[in-house]
């Protein structure tokens, strides 16, 4: 059974209010300073917290901790989490004006990151595939996942996207080399994502990834549009990298559908049609969205 280690900052501000008032004095200590906490001895501590060196003890024990170097080793595992999750940091601009900012800041660093070469390489793959394959966990990729379907079901391609770890392996253990898989990952070590396409490797599909460059996941693909997350300490802000998988799922789309224009064309004025039946409105509405 997978074990899971103790999230040391959130047990210490869950215990605090049962914890003794010589205890969570060290608690505040603990807290107001997590690289000290980790780095400082059993001594140092009791003399920042004014308490005894006992109650150090007693307080690594009452938050179940072993011991002392039990707990500072675990203070140590949040502080390479990183510590812009645990204490304050420089504010970025916000409001309207710099959401946008980070978005198109995002897009501008990545835009020549994807070549004419490699999306090329992408749809020749594509275009032959009896089946689309395309695997996506997480907030981000899930959704990209789904929306990679909707761009292609709508030219015509048979494309299914797969969110599920366990529907991920057996739908690749079902792909074989007519097939084409999208994997998409902003970071590129999603286990699930990287095992189910390992598998998919064995049956000889053509893998495409949309994910970062020198990762599993790209290392194993057989055509890489790379990406660069550009994220910052600013945690508040949803990532501005899902904009830019975006982008690239848009790219493949369109040089999908000009690589077979009467194909495309077809199919779309269909969708048109029947969605007009259906809404009414002006000629310009969005297609489909």
């Amino acid at each position: 059974m997978m074990s899971y280690e103790i999230d040391i900052v959130a047990v210490i501000g869950e215990s605090f209010g049962q914890l003794r008032d010589a205890e969570k004095k060290v608690a505040q200590v603990v807290l107001a300073d997590l690289n000290f906490a980790a780095n400082a001895s059993i001594s140092e501590l009791a003399q920042s917290a004014q308490v005894s060196e006992a109650s150090i003890t007693r307080f690594a024990k009452a938050i179940h901790c072993k011991n002392v170097r039990d707990l500072k080793f675990r203070i140590a595992q949040s502080i390479a989490v990183g510590e812009r999750f645990i204490t304050d940091v420089n504010v970025e601009p916000t409001g309207i004006s710099g959401i946008y900012d980070s978005i198109k800041s995002a897009l501008e660093h990545n835009s020549q990151l994807i070549t004419q070469q490699l999306v090329d390489q992408a749809t020749e793959k594509l275009s032959n595939a009896r089946q689309i394959f395309i695997f996506g966990v997480g907030g981000g990729s899930t959704v990209l996942a789904q929306e990679m379907q909707y761009r292609l079901f709508r030219l015509g391609y048979a494309a299914t996207a797969y969110s599920d770890p366990m529907l991920m392996r057996m739908a690749a253990s079902t792909i074989d080399s007519n097939d084409a898989l999208i994997c998409l990952s902003m970071g590129g070590y999603s286990p699930d994502v990287l095992e189910s396409a390992e598998i998919a490797q064995q049956f000889h599909s053509n893998i495409i990834a949309i994910t970062k460059a020198d990762t599993p996941l790209a290392e194993i693909a057989d055509v890489l549009l790379p990406m660069e997350p550009k994220e910052t300490d600013y945690i508040f802000k949803p990532s501005a990298s899902r904009y830019v998988m975006m982008a690239a799922i848009d790219i493949l789309a369109t040089e999908l559908a000009i690589k077979h224009k009467r194909k495309s064309r077809e199919k779309l004025r269909r969708l048109k049609q029947s969605l007009e039946k259906h809404r009414g409105g002006v000629d310009r509405q969005p297609l489909g969205d």
